[in-house]
């Protein structure tokens, strides 16, 4: 007698989804320079964690839960020590443990660079020598929102990520906080004259969203007080465009809300050292509403932009207006105040110190410095 076959399956156990990878960190300051934002992407949703603490043991954590592609976690890192460390967690990914350094030195090194969506060579490198705390930009951080193909709805950020994938050591352990150019919101090409939509999005929402910056974000202001310093971020580009559909900016005007803010905040400015970074032409930025910007920003101790693909340093009445570009050797039209002129890919480096002058160097790719000036403490 035959018995009919039996099939016997074998149930093996189904291999559980991997989480998604964790594709790139960096740091920004959100608030108090005691609080640092750590900021990474993950290709799917996933819950966001940073562990940190004074040695590579760690100790400290915060977490959120909220499941997510684009991560931003502040945390209070005790940034009065020479340095600290941490590690970010994405469901069961983790990153390599990273050494940011502290504010405990006796120095403080700010690096400024602009441009770089247009850079001819590679600055992260030559930036890093230098072993800078902090991090700054004036503008046009990167060539446009729409060339990638996303979608032009102002949300795009994939630009912004291939920014922090070009020197990605550097982003990871040094604090940055750029300042908006044009190119930073363009989300539709610019073509020879206006469209009927508009080609930048003013409220520059992608930027915002990838860079957490201190509110209100398309302006800002960050203090070092540990070095007597405040930096202050305008939003500043292409002015001859406001009112069209190429405007880039907010108004610049004397009742519109950016003027009054920059206004308040220099009455209220009484550290030694105040830097105004934008990305509009200094000579135009001087002349704007009868000379009263001028008066404003003169009274800090420098005016820094990227407008023009050059090294410069105008000077006005004694007060220095720096221009500076890793894509420096562009176009060459000298501001009517220059004092110095450079077609050179250049960025700029500020020292401070707890007991001498700050020092602001301009120096070239090749490590060179091209201008140095001593700055001595405001009167209050």
């Amino acid at each position: 007698m035959k018995f009919p076959a039996i099939l016997l399956l074998t149930l093996l156990p189904t291999p559980a989804l991997a989480d998604p990878p964790i594709t790139r960190i960096w740091l920004t300051h959100a608030s108090h320079f005691g609080d640092v934002t750590v900021n990474w992407e993950t290709d799917a949703p996933s819950d966001s964690s940073v562990e940190f603490g004074q040695s590579k043991e760690l100790g400290a954590r915060v977490e959120d839960p909220a499941k997510v592609t684009l991560h931003h976690v502040e945390i209070p890192a005790d940034t009065a020590k020479p340095s600290w460390f941490y590690r970010v967690r994405s469901g069961t990914q983790a990153s390599e443990v990273r050494r940011v350094k502290g504010y405990a030195d006796e120095v403080a090194r700010i690096a400024i660079v602009a441009d770089t969506g247009y850079m001819k060579r590679d600055w992260g490198d030559v930036v890093l020598k230098d072993d800078p705390h902090l991090l700054l930009s004036a503008g046009d951080n990167v060539g446009d929102l729409h060339s990638s193909g996303e979608e032009k709805s102002g949300r795009a950020t994939a630009a912004f990520s291939k920014l922090i994938d070009r020197f990605p050591n550097l982003y990871a352990t040094t604090p940055f906080l750029p300042a908006l150019g044009n190119h930073d919101r363009e989300i539709h090409a610019r073509g020879d004259k206006p469209p009927a939509e508009a080609v930048y999005d003013v409220d520059a929402m992608a930027f915002r969203s990838f860079f957490p910056l201190p509110k209100p974000e398309w302006t800002w202001h960050f203090d070092l007080p540990v070095f007597g310093a405040r930096f202050i971020a305008l939003d500043m580009s292409h002015l001859s465009d406001q009112g069209t559909t190429w405007q880039t900016c907010h108004s610049p005007k004397a009742e519109g809300e950016q003027f009054k803010w920059y206004q308040e905040l220099m009455k209220q400015s009484d550290q030694p050292y105040v830097f105004t970074i934008f990305n509009e032409k200094s000579s135009t930025v001087r002349g704007l509403e009868k000379g009263q910007w001028n008066q404003l920003i003169s009274k800090g101790s420098a005016a820094i932009t990227g407008f023009g693909y050059f090294a410069e340093r105008a000077e006005v009445e004694g007060f220095p207006w720096y221009n500076t570009s890793v894509s420096g050797t562009g176009a060459k039209y000298a501001d009517p105040k220059s004092a110095l002129f450079k077609s050179d890919d250049n960025y700029i480096l500020i020292t401070l110190s707890r007991n001498k002058e700050a020092l602001v160097e301009m120096k070239n790719l090749d490590g060179q410095v091209i201008d140095s000036r001593s700055f001595k403490a405001r009167k209050k």
